[in-house]
């Protein structure tokens, strides 16, 4: 396996840090990591994404979603069953705890969450800030008509 020095890309950048500790951990990540549950994770539209996670044999108060610094943390326990409830005669329905991390964009935020035929659905959102969108710029044409100096303001729309 090959290591990556991240150094230079801390001493020369302002504010990326979180990029570069995303990038640091993705590529040192144990290669064991366990794919418990499937998932799936989708492109719903321009700023629309979808987490979509198997919860079979969990019920709602068994599942926990929520946002912890810019993370979002998918996790389920199932309640406990004492052994004198039920006898399996086969056991091969896996409903062993669990938690998932989705490192999110900046301004990516979960609208909403439901279950639905033993699948958990989260829909994300993607909104920038107005200030931080692309805008035009004015520029000003100064141009000498008759020897006199007049102004000429472009038409300015947004990008």
């Amino acid at each position: 396996m090959r290591n990556y020095d991240f150094t230079p890309l801390y001493r020369s950048t302002v504010g990326f840090d979180r990029l570069a500790s995303m990038l640091d951990v993705a590529l040192t990540a144990d290669t064991g990591t366990t794919t418990y549950p499937p998932y799936n994770i989708e492109k719903a539209g321009e700023n629309k994404y979808r987490i979509t996670v198997a919860v079979s044999g969990f019920n709602e108060d068994e599942l926990n979603v929520e946002m912890r610094e810019g993370q979002l943390v998918i996790a389920a326990k199932k309640a406990e069953i004492s052994n004198d409830q039920v006898t399996y005669l086969h056991r091969g329905i896996a409903q062993r705890a669990f938690e998932k991390r989705f490192q999110l964009a900046d301004h990516v935020r979960p609208i909403g969450a439901e279950t639905r035929d033993g699948l958990l659905h989260i829909d994300l959102l993607r909104e920038v800030p107005e200030a931080l969108k692309p805008r035009k710029i004015e520029i000003a044409n100064s141009a000498t008509i008759n020897g006199k100096a007049s102004k000429e303001k472009l038409s300015t729309k947004a990008i």
